[in-house]
Order: structure tokens, then sequence, then C-alpha cells
């Protein structure tokens, strides 16, 4: 499950209701033909003709992912390293007291000043309200409309940089039509209250609407705003398996000219199903609607985390996915233009200097360069890998160096640097160079690999991991090379990381130690070509294995 986020329970039902055939996917949102006609306030973003603008009147799509402040506050450099990564915008968790530890005024003051610095769009949630009226300890819609009122002059004035998010998936699979009127009555306590900026409020059936809830009162909802400065959000997991369910649902927003974004999705298979992230992002991309993926890190599931531990130079293949693959956040994000985005700035920045290596190890090294120069100003670097005429992300960096992991053993890289500016600009590329990563020490661990089942196109194996020393192994890596261009898919037992060939596994909660002569397994679903040879080399924490 996604960290504290929908219960095993009401995963079940959604699994159920589909298995039932309770998924209403063709109805369309009550008064489709026309939204009703209100007087938007142009203060700051704001919603206009089915679209978010910003106070300029330039159009602003979403492109970020979501992080789980309220539980990691110590996580303070998270913004930069998103932003880094190519981010516009970041949906920031947060707690109004209820369930977790209260943000103070002062905290969320600080959130939204390092948005601000990062040149990131905020928005803001209170986790609190997930699942309510099926989980027990969720607050209500009201309690959490309180303290947005209560952090009114934290608010005031940043209108520009900030969207007020009511509640996160505020109502579970429990009688989910009792959504609409604590809805409507906490969007209108907030204008009451005085609050300009942008609302956005969440679907029920844990934010996936599976009973089309929202989407069939969605009219409603929007005519409730007298200012119209409201986005609904579609919450995308193993519910959204088709690409007819994905775009049948979005569709009927915008035709309805009823604004809507993506605000969560996730895109590893799990035990509730598989969804169908590339619909999901090239249906955004198509649309012109943000999306913010799940999440950054931290996950109880760490499945889900797009960077591994909080470092942005361990991203899992899930947020490879998300910030290097098609239709993926560095292809389609533009900067928010009151940040001096969006095309005012069409300058790229010069290429940095020849990168050099130093500290190589079998599977890491670093990387210096010379800076970069730009008109404005450079906000971060990308590291590749070259081989031939093809390119692979390797790490990015806000300074001059980056410290490179998960590499490959005996292996030579030819790497370059490119710099990008805030307005998205990206240089020439840096000159190359190469390093080749040393042998691994023997180690005291011993691997087998085995393929359990094939079919064209996939497979499945698992690995065990044997610990032929005298003392428990705590905390690992294991590293392999898949000889055939084989991709991991799903995993359990371990969380994986891949990059090209290489794959990094790093234990899953369960797995963590490796007791003396004891071993661990981990299996996983893989996609594969007309071949499928196994991998014939592994190491644990950098040293060699043997195999059986």
């Amino acid at each position: 499950m996604r960290t504290r986020k929908s219960s095993v329970t009401a995963r079940l039902l959604t699994a159920l209701a589909t298995l039932l055939g309770l998924l209403v996917l063709g109805a369309t949102p009550s008064g489709a033909a026309e939204p009703q006609e209100v007087q938007p306030q142009a203060v700051g973003l704001h919603i206009s003709n089915g679209r978010l603008l910003e106070a300029n009147g330039n159009d602003f799509v979403m492109r970020g992912v979501n992080h789980a402040h309220t539980w990691y506050p110590g996580e303070t450099q998270s913004l930069a390293d998103i932003k880094a990564l190519g981010a516009n915008s970041v949906r920031v968790v947060l707690s109004n007291g209820h369930r977790w530890t209260r943000n103070t005024p002062e905290d969320v003051a600080a959130v939204i000043a390092s948005c601000k610095a990062n040149r990131l769009i905020c928005v803001l949630e209170v986790h609190d309200t997930t699942g309510y009226g099926e989980e027990a300890a969720a607050a209500t819609l009201d309690s959490a409309a309180d303290y947005w009122i209560g952090l009114k002059d934290v608010l005031a004035g940043q209108e520009d940089y900030v969207i007020v998010n009511i509640g996160n998936e505020p109502w579970g699979n429990t009688n989910p039509a009792g959504w609409t009127d604590p809805t409507i009555a906490s969007v209108k306590k907030l204008r009451a209250a005085g609050l300009d900026h942008t609302i956005m409020v969440d679907a029920p059936n844990w934010g996936q609407d599976w009973q089309n809830v929202m989407r069939t009162n969605a009219q409603a909802v929007y005519a409730a705003d007298p200012t119209g400065n409201l986005i609904f959000s579609i919450h995308m997991y193993s519910v959204y398996d088709t690409p007819a369910e994905i775009t049948d649902y979005l569709n009927a927003f915008v035709a309805a000219k009823l604004p809507i974004l993506i605000g969560e999705f996730g895109g590893p298979a799990d035990q509730w199903g598989d969804p169908d992230e590339d619909t999901m992002m090239a249906a955004a991309q198509r649309l012109d609607l943000g999306y913010l993926a799940w999440s950054w890190s931290g996950n109880t599931d760490p499945i889900l985390d797009l960077a591994i531990g909080f470092d942005p130079n361990r991203l899992s293949s899930w947020g490879q996915r998300i910030f290097h693959g098609a239709n993926g956040i560095a292809q389609t994000s533009e900067e928010a233009t009151i940040f001096g985005g969006g095309g005012t700035d069409t300058q790229a920045p010069t290429a940095p200097g020849t990168p050099t290596a130093s500290a190589v190890t079998s599977t890491s090294a670093t990387l210096n360069w010379p800076a970069a120069s730009d008109n404005v100003g450079v906000t971060a670097y990308e590291i590749v890998r070259v081989t031939g005429t093809t390119e692979t992300a390797l790490a990015a960096s806000t300074t001059t160096s980056a410290a490179l992991t998960g590499l490959s053993p005996n292996t030579a890289y030819t790497l370059a640097v490119y710099a990008k500016d805030a307005a998205g600009n990206r240089s020439a590329r840096s000159a190359t160079t190469t390093l080749t990563t040393t042998s691994p020490p023997a180690g005291t661990c011993a691997v087998a690999y085995r393929v359990v089942n094939e079919w064209p196109g996939g497979f499945q194996a698992d690995l065990t991991v044997r610990n032929t020393g005298t003392a428990p192994v705590n905390g690992w890596t294991l590293g392999f090379s898949f000889p055939a261009g084989q991709t991991v898919t799903n995993m359990w037992g371990g969380v994986p990381t891949q990059t090209a060939a290489a794959v990094r596994v790093a234990p899953a909660s369960y797995t963590t130690t490796i007791p003396a002569s004891g071993s661990v397994t981990i299996g996983f679903t893989g996609t594969r070509g007309t071949t499928n040879p196994s991998p014939t080399a592994f190491t644990l924490n950098g040293a060699n294995c043997t195999t059986s």
C-alpha cells in the first residue's frame, strides 16, 4: 500500500467492485453540456474556460510529484532535488493534527518559501481526511477547511504560487455519495472566509471515483464556488488499468469544460492490479492536463518510491519512467511564468566543461565538471551515459559534482553533462569522459537465479541470496546486469532500480537482514525479447558472489 494511503480493505473492495462490473465509466458529469457561468476572480492561479491559468493568462500544466513532508519534515532538500529533475510543481502532504502531527503555520510558511525558492508551484493538501466514512481515524472535510482558514495569514498573497487541496481522498468506498455535500460545504466555507486561491478537490472511493460520484456531481460542486476557481483531482491506481477507462474519464471532464488533473497516480503493478501509467501520461499530454506522480520517497511500500532513500541519484524504475520516460517530466514540463519561465527566457546555457572522474570503485564514482554559464542562471545539471548515438540519464545535480551509484563492475562508462536553466532551456552536451569501474572484492555470498516461467515478451524469475559468512548481513544491495535487454516490471522481496542493463536491488522491509548461513528470496516479473539468458555475475554490497 502507498505511504499511509488506502487500506487493504479499501483496495479489496475496489477490486471486488471491478470484478462485479460496478464501474460506470460511461456516465458523464451532470450538466456536461456547459459549466455554469461564473466570473472568475483572476487573483494569481485561476480557472478560465476549464483551464488552469496563471494571473497573466498563461496556461499552466502541472508536471510534478507528491512529497510526504508531514512524515519526513527533515527532508528539506527534497524540493530542490525534485526541481533539479525538471518538475514545475509539487504536491506537499500536510496534517491538520487530527491523525498525524499538525503542521504549524511557521512550518507551512517555510514549505511555501521553499517551493518559491525552487521555482515550484505548490499544491498543499491535508492528508488526515483520507478514506473518511471507511477509515475510522480519518478527519472530516470540514475540519480540513478550518485548518486552511487558520492558515489564512500564511496563505494570503501566495495566490500566484499556491493551490489549496482541501483534503486528500476524503471519502472511502462506504456510501461515497456522501462526498458531495461536505465537499460543496467546504468550498463555500473557504470562500466565505476570504480565501482566493484556486481550490483543488479530490474524488471519493479513496480518490479513484470508480463509482463516478465526482464525475456525476462535478458540475454541482464547481457551481458552488462563486469564483469559479476550482479544479478536480482524480487519483489513478489499479482501477485504471485499461486505456478506455483512463481516456473516457478524462475526456468527459474536458468535453464539459470542467478542469481536472491526475493528482496522484502509480505505475508499478501490485496485488490489486497493474495501472496503465503509459496511457495516463500520454492522455495528460494530449489533453494538456496536469499530473503529479506518487511519490518522491519514503513509502511504506517502497515499490512506489520515485527516489530510493530520498536520493535523486538513485531513481527507481518508477522514478526513471516519470522523470525520463515518454511524456515524462523532463520531456514535457514547463516552468510557471511567475518564475520567469514559459518562453520569456529562450537562451540556453553554455555547455559545461569536460567532466573528470574520481573515487572510482566497482559500483560508484564521483564526477566533477567546470560550471556552465547562462544569461539568467543555471539551475541544474543532467549526467548521461553515452553509448553510440544513445544517451541514458544517470543522475541530476544542482552543483558541479555528482555521486554516481549503482554502476556495474568491470564496465566502461562514457559520460557527459548537460546544463539547464530555470526556463527549461538545455545546453549543448559537454565533451565526454570515460571511466572503467573496478573489479569487486570476493564476498561471503552465493546467488541462485531461476526462471520460473516464460511467455511471449515476458517471464517470471526468482533470486535466492545466501549469506555464506559467519555474521548477519544487515542492509544490502544486490547488483547484476541482464545480458539480453530484459527489464524488471514488478518485484517482491526487494526494491529494484534499473539503468539500461544494470539492476540494483535494495531489500524490502522484511528482507533487510540475511542471517549467517541463511538466505532471502526475491521474486520478479520482467520483459524479454526473443531470448532470455540468465545473468552470470552478482555482487552483494559491492563484493562478488558465487553463483549456483
